[in-house]
C-alpha cells in the first residue's frame, strides 16, 4: 500500500485551499506528511477477529439498504479544548463496524448558538491529525461553521489488521465507496442527538476521493443541501483507465469487466443529475493528473446546469481564488449566509 501513498500531494502551509495538488510525485519541501509512518493497529481486532461480523451491502449507497443498524451511535469522548484562536474542538471516537473506529473531529465557533454544519472529508491519502491545526478552527471562527472532520474508509489512519497491505482504496473500491458513503450518514445521525448544532443546514465539502463520496453521500441523503467538491473522482472506467494514482502494474486488473461492474452502480457521474435543488459547486484544476481530462468532462457536464463549475490552470490559480475567505467560506455561505455576512459586518466596524 506504501507506493501508492507516494502520490499524496502537497499541502501548503496553514492555507489550506490548496488540497486539490494531488500530484504523482512527493515535494521534498512539503511542510507536512499526509500520512504517518504506519497504520494504527488495535488490539480489539485481533481479539474480536473470531467473531463473523454483519455483512454490510457494498452495492447501495443507501444506509438504510447496507445491513448496518442505523440508530444513531454515541461518540466516545477522546479529547476537547478551547482554543484562543475562538473554537472549541473536540475528538470523539465512534464505531458501527466491527474493528474499524472512525476518529470524529467537531469543531465550533465560539459564541455562535448551533452553527450549520460542514463535514469536511479529504482524499485517503490525508491523516485526520490535519484537523489538529490552528487553520481548521480560524475557519470555523472566520465563517460561523461547525466543522466536523473524519476520514474515509481504506485511508491509513483506518487501516487495520487483519487487512492484508497489498490492500488499498483503489484496489476495494467497491467497498470503500460504499462504506464511506454509509459512513457519512451516520455521522449525521450521531450529530443529529447533539443539541449544539443546526442540522437543518448541513453540507459537505470533499477532495479526490473524498469528493466521489461526498456526490454519493449527497444523493443518498436529503440532509446534505450543499457539497463542494474539489477535483472529484469519477467516470470509473475513464478515471481507471488513466488515473496517475494507479500503478501501472496493477492498471490491467481495474480495467477487467468483473471489477467495473462492481463499481458502475457507485459512479458520481451516474448520481451529479440527481442533485437538483442542492447547492453545489464543482472545482476542476486542469493540470491535476490523478482525474484524466476526459473523466473531469463527462463530470461536469453530467451536472446539473444550475450549479457552479469552476475551473482552474493549476493549484495556485485555485489557491489564490479561495485565500481570503478560505476552504469553508462558499460551504459557509450556502448554509447560513446570515451568519457570515453579519462577521463581515462586524469585522468592517
Amino acid at each position: 500500500m506504501c507506493h501508492k501513498l507516494a502520490v499524496a500531494f502537497t499541502l501548503l502551509t496553514l492555507t489550506i485551499p490548496s488540497l486539490q495538488a494531488q500530484t504523482t510525485t512527493p515535494t521534498p519541501q512539503s511542510p507536512q506528511s499526509a500520512t504517518p509512518e504506519k497504520p494504527l493497529v488495535f488490539e480489539e481486532a485481533a481479539k474480536s477477529a473470531a467473531v463473523e461480523p454483519p455483512k454490510e451491502n457494498w452495492t447501495t449507497i443507501s444506509l438504510a439498504k447496507s445491513g448496518l443498524p442505523t440508530q444513531s451511535v454515541a461518540g466516545v469522548p477522546m479529547s476537547k479544548s478551547e482554543l484562543p484562536e475562538g473554537c472549541t474542538r473536540e475528538l470523539l471516537r465512534l464505531e458501527w463496524r466491527q474493528a474499524d473506529p472512525i476518529d470524529l473531529y467537531v469543531i465550533r465557533p465560539t459564541g455562535v448558538e448551533n452553527p450549520p454544519v460542514g463535514l469536511f472529508l479529504l482524499n485517503y491519502t490525508f491523516d485526520t491529525n490535519i484537523f489538529r491545526t490552528d487553520y481548521w478552527c480560524s475557519q470555523s471562527k472566520q465563517n460561523g461553521l461547525a466543522i466536523v472532520g473524519f476520514g474515509s474508509a481504506l485511508s491509513w489512519q483506518r487501516f487495520h489488521t487483519p487487512r492484508p497491505m497489498r490492500e488499498w482504496f483503489v484496489s476495494e473500491l467497491q467497498e470503500a465507496l460504499s462504506t464511506s458513503a454509509h459512513d457519512v450518514q451516520m455521522v449525521l445521525n450521531y450529530l443529529e442527538t447533539r443539541k449544539d448544532l443546526d442540522m437543518k443546514h448541513v453540507g459537505m465539502y470533499g477532495q479526490g476521493s473524498g469528493g466521489a463520496i461526498a456526490i454519493l453521500a449527497a444523493a443518498a441523503d436529503s440532509r446534505i443541501s450543499a457539497i463542494d467538491v474539489t477535483d472529484p473522482w469519477g467516470d470509473w472506467p475513464e478515471w481507471l483507465k488513466g488515473s496517475k494514482q494507479i500503478p501501472e502494474e496493477e492498471r490491467a486488473a481495474y480495467l477487467k469487466p468483473e471489477f467495473l461492474q462492481k463499481v458502475a452502480n457507485l459512479d458520481p457521474v451516474n448520481y451529479l443529475p440527481q442533485l437538483e435543488g442542492k447547492s453545489i459547486r464543482i472545482q476542476q484544476v486542469t493540470d491535476d493528473p490523478v482525474t484524466p481530462s476526459a473523466a473531469k468532462e463527462k463530470i461536469a457536464g453530467a451536472a446539473p446546469r444550475t450549479i457552479d463549475v469552476v475551473h482552474y490552470p493549476d493549484k495556485e490559480a485555485q489557491h489564490k481564488s479561495v485565500f481570503l475567505g478560505g476552504i469553508t467560506e462558499w460551504l459557509a455561505n450556502q448554509l447560513h449566509p446570515r451568519t457570515v455576512m453579519a462577521s463581515e459586518f462586524d469585522s468592517a466596524k
